[in-house]
């Protein structure tokens, strides 16, 4: 008689795959994570996509992090003071 091993059980993990690394700051002109790089409607959906739609999602991140533009000097630069 065959039983399964379930020596391996006690490593399995439940949790849904995600790209936050917790640093969760909105980007104020691309209104993307600068953190994980996903728009605020796919952080609120995330627990509830499909692992198909997590995983579009997921392949289309390196190309957003070209839209995110460093911003240099603060409100003196803004002014036209910097």
């Amino acid at each position: 008689m065959n039983t399964p091993d379930k020596s391996n059980d006690i490593w399995a993990r439940s949790e849904i795959e995600s790209p936050c690394v917790n640093i969760c700051v909105v980007h104020p002109e691309a209104r993307i994570c600068t953190g994980c790089l996903r728009s605020m409607d796919e952080i609120r959906d995330w627990s509830q996509m499909s692992p198909e739609m997590r995983q579009d999602i997921m392949a289309a991140l390196p190309d957003r992090a070209g839209q995110l533009k460093k911003r240099w000097g603060g409100r003196a630069a803004r002014l036209g003071r910097g």
